[in-house]
């Protein structure tokens, strides 16, 4: 009890001094550190804070004169927190919310605006995420972006000119380092740590003449499971790994300058990754170890990615024309306990007298994944410092997304259903215990041409306009488990039904500098979401076109829209040493796109919420307090509330009613109506609750040291983060889907000798070993179970690195 109380103390002033103290950084970088530039490293070296430059609108743009709210951390930022992926970022860039969900998903959200539809890969986030401006179809790739890494770009608010369809929460953009010509360099580390962590890392940057350079990459990290499943099948001796890693990726870039006026660079990426999976423990575990899972099914993760782009600018005087061209490909293959309990547990919870037994398990033996994407994105962007900026570009999307799922769910002891492939006969008896299945092809074809521009009226007051037409159309074709056929391959998809939409979205902005330092800025901008095909009920499996219930899942979903409306201020105080953003906003959110139950069981799809308001409060800070010390933080307040009347049907609602009904009884379809009528009635009107994903308060306070101690360069750095507790799901259940706050404190030491290749640093991420939730969420297919996962224990790792 002290000790959380000292965390809260610790974390509550920290924020407090920020918002006395006479700047920091609201909307733009959360403890930010120089950046990695000669002009900031310059400033920082006279002690002030350096300048940041980031690509916020697809052109380069100081942070603080950026009118948006955007956070950058650079790689030391990364480095000292120990973030090697997108999850680290919970609690570090203020309205920033990264939870996981079923399997190796990512649901990223931004002021509670992301993505509703989990373990749905056809539909688009509300985050678009980026690695070079190159937009990653599936989130599942979210992880293998951070290779390499010279900077994360978080843009907060949607972004609908630049960036288009699937920003309505924000964006964020992976800067990798940049091959450099004219330079050689050799720079890496490898690390050491509890769990039998061995992490390590190597760069090579390589001149060829002088306008070619060639940068290699290679990463490497692994670690024992920071959890366990005690009963698995086949496995004696009860410690089956969960929440392990074993991951390898390489990248290697090219610069080619062959004029003044011509650059081109390519980029290739690979991403391998092979697990048992996420720690996914149901809350009705009986074992109170957070750590410790009682589950049968041996779970596994195989997540393997490719990304190839290429970039060319052609400096044309008055402008710069720049083509991006980009090819993915994704192969991910995951199955885990989709129960997460025994055989036994899982009977005991399931029993029904009615049918004179129960289930005995929930498996999910494949769920396979195959995205297939390229871009081609062009834009002339203006050049010089006159009163008018200006880019115009447009830019086309194509990528198909294959999906083969196979759930399993059955009273025998088979715990462990093997896969059956996609052309399994349909007389196979193992298709009589599946659950669900799904064989499906969704091709997205999209395309946009956008237009935005600056101009400054007077020295001190600037507009800001920009406009983007979306254009996207969904065809595929798709087979579930409602569609076995009764000769040949069990599942034999058939044309979906088509489906296109568009949307304008754009912004208009207004900047007023009082100083150089100090800004106020006022925007409105609008946010889209594309809609989409819900396969399962195209196909027939959905009360909408079996019995003709309007208020069913419909074969389509309807776009997401969010009108944005937000101000904010951008200061630089006392000779450039203190910083302090911030920002305040309004959303108008329209037919937020959610997964939801279907009155027939296993029908489940895609739905629209009709009306809800999110506002907040943000603010970013930083303090050079001398030479020597420096403080930051970073704090959120925000509230999130449906406003017009909707009744949803929560899956777990659902199969009560239809438990209470009497169905399904040992005859099974003899009373199917009855339970669809009772499954129906269980709807619930979300008009008054919380928006998912929505902390009241998120925060992080630190305070780093800097001195040349015995010859050499010492930092150290002590960090708080608080999360706060939101819901994970619209239908608000208090025993399923309130996911609690938690604490983690961080520590980082490093030492670097003078005149001396290399460096040591001792990092110690969750110092109080905290067993906080990640995020809970319920599975919206079979058995409909609510799942814990957390963040990882304490880690202490010792590191070399090196630089020639």
């Amino acid at each position: 009890m002290t000790n959380d109380f000292c965390r809260k103390a610790l974390l509550t002033s920290g924020i407090s001094l920020f918002a006395l103290i006479p700047g920091t950084a609201f909307a733009e970088t959360a403890a930010a550190a120089p950046a990695p530039v000669s002009a900031a490293a310059t400033a920082a070296d006279q002690g002030q804070i350096g300048t940041i430059v980031v690509t916020a609108e697809r052109r380069d743009v100081t942070l603080q004169d950026a009118p948006l709210a955007v956070s950058a951390l650079n790689a030391d930022t990364l480095e000292q927190g120990n973030i090697q992926d997108i999850t680290g970022l919970n609690g570090v860039v203020p309205g920033l919310v990264v939870a996981k969900s079923g399997g190796g998903e990512r649901i990223i959200s931004i002021r509670g605006i992301g993505s509703e539809t989990p373990e749905n890969t056809n539909t688009q986030p509300g985050v678009s995420y980026h690695v070079d401006g190159v937009y990653i179809f599936n989130s599942i790739a979210a992880s293998a972006a951070f290779i390499d890494v010279g900077q994360v770009e978080v843009l907060r608010g949607p972004q609908g000119t630049m960036f288009g369809q699937g920003s309505t929460g924000g964006t964020i953009n992976v800067v990798t380092n940049k091959p450099k010509i004219g330079e050689t360099e050799a720079k890496g580390d490898i690390g050491f740590g509890n769990y039998g962590l061995i992490q390590g890392n190597v760069g090579l940057n390589v001149p060829i003449g002088d306008t070619l350079a060639v940068r290699g990459y290679v990463q490497h990290a692994s670690h024992d499971g920071f959890a366990k499943a005690t009963d698995v099948v086949g496995d004696n001796d009860g410690d089956y790994e969960l929440d392990d890693e074993d991951n390898t990726a390489w990248r290697v870039a090219a610069q080619w300058e062959p004029t003044d006026t011509l650059s081109i660079m390519l980029n290739a990426t690979q991403y391998d990754s092979d697990t048992h999976g996420p720690a996914q423990k149901n809350i009705l575990d009986p074992n109170d170890d957070a750590r410790e899972l009682t589950q049968d099914f041996p779970a596994h993760a195989t997540v393997d990615t490719d990304l190839y782009y290429g970039t060319v600018a052609l400096d044309l005087g008055f402008a710069t024309a720049k083509s991006i061209t980009s090819y993915q490909k994704l192969y991910s293959d995951q199955a885990w306990d989709a129960d997460g309990l025994t055989a036994d547990l899982f009977y005991d919870l399931t029993f029904n007298p009615l049918l004179y037994g129960g289930t005995r398990y929930d498996h999910v033996s494949t769920w396979e994944s195959n995205t297939k994407s390229w871009t081609q994105e062009f834009n002339l962007s203006s050049n010089g410092n006159g009163p008018l900026q200006w880019i115009v570009g447009g830019v086309y999307l194509h990528s198909k997304n294959s999906q083969y799922v196979l759930e399993y769910r059955g009273s025998d002891d088979n715990l462990v259903p093997p896969v059956l492939s996609p052309d399994t006969e349909a007389t196979n008896p193992l298709i009589d215990n599946i659950t669900y299945a799904e064989l499906s092809s969704i091709t997205r074809k999209a395309w946009a041409i956008y237009g935005q521009g600056t101009l400054d009226l007077t020295d001190s007051l600037s507009v800001t306009a920009g406009l983007r037409y979306n254009k996207d159309k969904y065809t595929g074709e798709t087979a579930t488990n409602s569609d076995i056929s009764e000769t040949g391959p069990y599942l034999q998809p058939v044309p979906t039904q088509n489906y296109s939409t568009t949307e304008w979205t754009g912004k208009f902005a207004l900047e007023y500098k009082f100083t150089p330092d100090n800004m106020i800025y006022a925007s409105y901008t609008r946010g889209f979401k594309p809609g989409g095909i819900n396969t399962s009920a195209a196909g027939g499996n959905s009360a909408y076109l079996a019995l003709g219930w309007e208020d069913a899942i419909a074969p389509t979903y309807k776009p997401e829209t969010v009108n944005s409306f937000e101000i904010g201020s951008k200061n630089q105080f006392l000779d450039r040493t203190a910083q302090l953003n911030l920002s305040a906003f309004y959303y108008d959110y329209n037919d937020l796109q959610f997964l939801e139950e279907d009155p027939i069981p296993y029908g489940e799809g895609t739905s629209n919420a009709p009306k809800a308001e999110i506002y907040g409060l943000e603010l970013e800070g930083l303090w050079l307090l001398n030479d020597h010390w420096k403080i930051d933080g970073s704090a959120s307040l925000l509230h999130g509330e449906f406003t017009k009347d909707y009744y949803a049907l929560d899956p777990s609602s659902a199969a009560d009613a239809q438990n209470a009904a009497g169905f399904p009884d040992w005859l099974f379809w003899d009373n199917f109506y009855a339970g669809a009528v009772a499954r129906d009635n269980a709807r619930q009107n979300i008009n008054g609750n919380d928006v998912p994903k929505v902390p009241d308060f998120t925060g992080q306070a630190a305070i780093t040291y800097n001195n040349v101690i015995a010859g050499g360069d010492f930092t150290a750095r002590a960090q708080i983060i608080y999360r706060g507790k939101y819901s994970y799901r619209l239908f608000n259940n208090s025993e399923f889907d309130t996911t609690p706050s938690y604490e983690q404190v961080n520590l980082f030491f490093k030492y670097a000798p003078e005149d001396f290749p290399l460096d040591f640093s001792f990092t110690v991420t969750n110092l109080f070993d905290v067993e906080g939730v990640n995020s809970r969420f319920s599975d919206p297919y079979g058995s409909a179970q609510t799942m814990e996962t957390y963040i990882p224990p304490r880690q202490a790792i010792f590191s070399v690195g090196f630089e020639f």
